[in-house]
């Protein structure tokens, strides 16, 4: 396997050029660069036969910078790996499960070994998506990826498959055979703040009330000023959502629409009734920390040197740590080696397997790190 990653931006276009011909190409940039189209229009014109896989972001990562108006990519080269790319259109969040089901139906294979999805990041609930998925490919197949994401604009996120790229998509890659080993760590690093509260009311992943009372209201009580920037500040304030009879098997949950009217928010990922809700807030020394350790563990599952890294982390912290966000993404080549190529995004939602469970799920304002390797 080779791998190499490659800048774009609108005065010298493409910097660097990797060796051979890419199997796969993930790249990633801002939403107006790739409504543009002239970026990806070039990467096609220099790799004719790759795959190509990418989308919007709330910036995007190459190396150990953090770009917004240039284009980052990964090329990777295989030698004894195949791979095949599924797509569909996102529907609406309650068809979720059913989109995710029918790319499971279709990567799935006695030899696949792992899932990499890139989803609209508006339109997607993404614990139904990963439900869908794991539906028809099963537990044991890895699954990891990211929502996308236009920072705080919550306006448009777009997905691209080879020589398109639009809204309303949800695109996975299938990796195949027992050459590739694919690997992933997620964690988070937030704090806990205020009381915990009950679900009270819900319906998959809007949430109406908590202990009773209208959810909004009470969410706006917490952020005070903040609240007049909703749905964008709720960003720097996730809930930590876990069933009270597993308080230790917790998942975050991040905003990406709010209703006045009804008094409800929706989630990237489904608020189950009856679960305990707390909110959260963070520090850039924790979420540092916390990019370490996810870095670590994705690289402690692997058994071959790691040759590739794609790095997805919630938009959320990066609007925290502002101008030094780039101490996470230094976090992460630190623990992996600064001599591995690693690109990635800013995103709305990220997958990965949950650290207690194993089983992969959606996770919000995590840095989430998904490595490869191949045999000889």
């Amino acid at each position: 396997m080779r791998a190499q990653y490659l800048m774009w931006d609108a005065q010298c276009g493409w910097n660097g050029a990797p060796d051979g011909a890419p199997d796969l190409v993930f790249y990633f940039a801002s939403r107006a660069s790739l409504a543009d189209g002239t970026a990806l229009k070039e990467l096609r014109a220099s790799f004719p036969h790759a795959r190509l896989v990418g989308c919007s972001t709330g910036g995007h990562i190459l190396g150990n910078e953090v770009l917004d108006h240039e284009l980052a990519a990964l090329a990777l080269t295989f030698a004894h790996t195949p791979i095949r790319i599924a797509q569909v259109d996102a529907g609406a969040g309650e068809a979720s499960h059913a989109r995710g089901a029918a790319l499971g139906a279709e990567l799935a294979a006695p030899d696949l070994s792992a899932i990499y999805v890139l989803s609209d990041g508006l339109q997607v609930n993404g614990a139904q998506l990963v439900a869908g998925l794991v539906s028809h490919v099963g537990p044991k197949v890895t699954l990891a990826g990211g929502l996308a994401s236009d920072g705080a604009d919550f306006a448009e996120t777009l997905v691209g498959a080879d020589d398109d790229v639009r809204p309303g998509r949800i695109v996975a890659v299938g990796f195949y055979g027992p050459a590739i080993q694919i690997t992933t760590g997620s964690a988070g690093g937030w704090d806990v703040f205020g009381p915990k509260r009950k679900v009270t009311r819900s319906r998959g992943n809007v949430l109406f009330e908590l202990d009773g009372m209208p959810a909004l209201a009470l969410y706006e009580r917490y952020l005070g000023p903040e609240a007049e920037g909703l749905p964008g500040s709720g960003l720097l304030f996730p809930l930590r959502i876990f069933d009270p009879n597993e308080p230790d098997h917790d998942i975050v949950r991040t905003i990406l629409a709010i209703d006045r009217a009804a008094g409800s928010m929706t989630f990237a990922g489904d608020i189950p009734q009856d679960w305990t809700a707390q909110l959260m807030r963070g520090t850039h020394r924790n979420l540092v920390a916390g990019a370490a350790a996810a870095a670590a563990e994705a690289g402690a599952k692997a058994s071959r040197p790691v040759e590739a890294a794609l790095l997805v982390s919630c938009i959320g912290r990066r609007l925290l740590m502002g101008q030094r966000v780039a101490d996470e993404i230094e976090a992460v080549g630190a623990a992996l080696g600064e001599a591995t190529p690693r690109a990635g995004f800013y995103s709305n939602g990220e997958l990965a397997p949950h650290a207690r469970s194993g089983f992969c799920e959606l996770h919000n304002q995590t840095m989430t790190i998904t490595t490869f390797a191949e045999a000889c």
